[in-house]
């Protein structure tokens, strides 16, 4: 199929499983077009005279579309800076460090535990997957997807601070975690010898590179629209930001994904403030979040359209399962320890480990880091795998996280009837 022929199909489905959602199943947007196109693949899959032809014609399709580059080099940059560009800057600065930890210590503390407990998960399954790849596989469910996120938490109602950390943390921790990856998949693929030096080398070079490029293609961007006042031209530069400066990232090989957020940042707040009419700002927004709305649909489209190109078998359906308790279990650790320290020098609002670790959702990141392996029998597995922790974490976690936000407030109201403190004994007298 040629790239319009698949581009249409793809926009297709979307808008007629977006009007399938809307109409009768009432889901969040981006959980029903995965839900309905996860569902349309496994009734293709099944043995239905006459579904032969559509079925072989749907796996085709998908097996063309680039999983890895499409998500990882085109659409991530536009959802990245569409969903920073409606974050507060100033909120965010209020939880700078919470974010910083959760982004970065979280991150490498939820590698090793998944990949050391990864490894003799699949050893006892009688999958023999290297400690190396075990390692990989931690470093590509770990962070949280911020598409997946931002996507579902404006409906969950969270306490904002939480949100915030949520948020924040999504959209820093890819490039903390593609670092990660990056260096993981050198010594796997490479067999490299990369010292702790170099790899603190690579990091340092990746982030603070990508946050100097970010804020220097915010700061261009501001010179350029503060001299002019026309919608169509402004909304056109952002539009050049976020495309160009994530491939001039790319090409440097700094961070990408920490520079087209940063630079999002700076145009939603500083920009947004001293150089954009009222009516910029609202054509800018809505470009924006209709951009975010179709790139988003299109998105967890592709995600449930993967399951026709997975090869699943008993022991592989079986490793996928029971990584989904590690991962969970491994978030509650990378996320406890951190915030229980954080706890002696800021508050927390009660439950918040339970928020963050079930608002901690995989998306279409880690099935394109799971992707980008290289063709064996351990990147299918590790794919498998990769694919039914993402669909439980946008089906189950997605679905249920406003229930468990609610749970988890009415619990914090007995928690603080419980423990009011006792009237003076006059005072219970009088009552009496």
């Amino acid at each position: 199929m040629t790239l319009f022929n698949i581009i249409a199909v793809l926009i297709t489905l979307s808008a007629v499983f977006a009007w399938l959602n809307d109409r009768f199943l009432k889901l969040p947007t981006a959980i029903g077009l995965m839900l309905i196109a996860l569902l349309m693949s496994l009734f293709l899959l099944l043995p239905i005279p006459g579904t032969e032809g559509l079925e072989s014609d749907v796996r085709l399709m998908v097996d063309s579309i680039d999983f890895d580059a499409t998500v990882l080099h085109g659409m991530l940059s536009f959802l990245l800076f569409a969903g920073a560009l409606h974050v507060s800057l100033k909120e965010l600065a209020e939880h700078k460090w919470v974010i910083a930890v959760l982004a970065s210590v979280s991150v490498f503390i939820s590698t090793i535990l998944v990949g050391g407990v990864a490894w003799l998960l699949f050893s006892l399954l009688g999958l023999e997957i290297p400690l190396i790849y075990c390692l990989l596989f931690g470093a590509l469910i770990s962070p949280t997807d911020p598409i997946a996120v931002l996507g579902i938490l404006k409906s969950a109602g969270a306490p904002r601070g939480l949100e915030l950390k949520i948020t924040g943390e999504s959209l820093f921790n890819d490039g903390v975690a593609v670092v990660l990856f990056l260096v993981l998949f050198d010594i796997a693929v490479g067999g490299e010898q990369v010292t702790l030096g170099a790899a603190l080398q690579l990091f340092l070079k990746e982030a603070v590179g990508g946050l100097l490029l970010g804020l220097v293609s915010g700061g261009i961007a501001y010179l350029m629209l503060r001299k002019i006042d026309k919608y169509q031209v402004e909304v056109l530069i952002t539009l050049a930001v976020a495309s160009g400066a994530y491939a001039l990232a790319e090409h440097l090989h700094l961070s990408a994904p920490i520079t087209v957020v940063v630079a999002g940042l700076l145009i939603g707040n500083q920009v947004r403030l001293h150089a954009m009419s009222d009516k910029t700002q609202s054509h800018l927004d809505d470009f924006w979040e209709l951009t975010d709305e179709i790139l988003n649909a299109v998105l967890f489209v592709m995600i449930g359209l993967e399951v026709l190109v997975i090869s699943i078998n008993g022991p592989t359906l079986i490793a996928g399962l029971l990584a989904i308790p590690l991962v969970l279990v491994a978030r509650v650790v990378s996320v406890g320890a951190p915030v229980a320290w954080m706890r002696r020098f800021r508050s927390f609002s009660t439950g918040a480990i339970t928020i963050l670790t079930w608002g901690a959702l995989r998306g279409g990141i880690s099935v394109a880091l799971a992707l980008s392996l290289p063709e064996s029998e351990v990147r299918n597995v590790l794919l498998t795998v990769t694919y039914i922790v993402v669909v439980f974490s946008i089906l189950v976690q997605g679905l249920t996280l406003g229930a468990v936000v609610k749970r988890v407030g009415e619990r914090a109201d007995l928690e603080m009837e419980r423990t009011e403190l006792p009237r003076p004994p006059e005072q219970a007298d009088s009552a009496h």
